[in-house]
């Protein structure tokens, strides 16, 4: 029987009627002009649309020159329900939203499994929306894609590095990293520390970043882990926090875009 991971976020993140989504995701990624850069990998929020969909939207704007590229995406997502250390996968062939299904690359999660850095762990998925936010985004830039959805637990960065790195062997990869900044300090406070955190992440400094600068400290510490292995680069696109949307600046979120691209 083939499992379809159902949503658990349209109407909470983002609208369920198909054609409002999709208008909101495509003025999101056209809120940037097109550009020339083609990424290896974004870091982006996963907050509900009204908050950080156009911080999302100005990474995924770059995306869409890699249409006919990106076949597959790894998608590195944040665990806030259950926690469990290491590498976790998901036994859904599809997941779905309202835009349709997202096939899963089955066969590459199986890979993964067998080394034994990867474990199945369905619990894990089951009310989580750090996978699932992004997905929208996704299959408005691209055409014809899989996904290797994953949720990264505490572990060593060299750990998601050699994941990538496995999944790279077959090209046509795109990495996207899921992940909001500081958590419910003042806007004041919030706007300086997800500065800081900006910095450290253009530096690829990932053994200084921890859980009080990002919720998905361990899946960025990966990410950077394996750009400094190759060489890369990182281009902070827009930063935000919850405050301009809500207006309450006493507790806010923040929400990073950042763009990695090949020296």
């Amino acid at each position: 029987m083939t499992f379809i991971k159902i949503p658990n976020v349209a109407g909470v993140f983002y609208p369920d009627e198909a054609e409002t989504l999709r208008q909101i995701v495509r003025e999101s990624m056209s809120i940037s002009a097109a550009y020339d850069i083609l990424p290896e990998a974004l870091i982006v929020p996963h907050a509900g649309y009204r908050y950080s969909g156009e911080v999302a939207g100005a990474a995924y704007a770059y995306v869409k020159n890699g249409r006919e590229i990106f076949k597959r995406v790894l998608i590195l997502g944040t665990p806030h329900r259950v926690y469990f250390p290491g590498i976790a996968a998901s036994s859904a062939a599809y997941f779905e939203t309202p835009l349709g299904n997202v096939q899963v690359d089955i066969d590459a999660v199986k890979t993964l499994c067998a080394t034994g850095t990867v474990k199945t762990l369905d619990a894990a998925f089951e009310e989580e929306h750090s996978i699932e936010v992004q997905l929208p985004f996704l299959q408005e830039a691209l055409d014809d894609f899989k996904i290797v959805p994953l949720l990264i637990g505490p572990g060593a960065p060299e750990e998601v590095c050699r994941v990538i790195e496995q999944l790279k062997q077959n090209g046509g990869l795109l990495i996207i990293t899921s992940s909001d900044l500081s958590h419910f300090l003042n806007d004041s406070e919030a706007r300086v520390l997800d500065a800081q955190t900006s910095e450290m992440i253009e530096q690829l400094a990932f053994e200084d970043l921890d859980s009080k600068r990002a919720c998905g400290v361990c899946a960025i510490r990966g990410l950077l882990c394996y750009a400094r292995k190759y060489g890369m680069k990182v281009q902070t696109v827009q930063l935000a926090n919850s405050g301009e949307t809500s207006g309450e600046l006493f507790r806010v979120v923040g929400y990073g875009a950042y763009v990695i691209t090949k020296e």
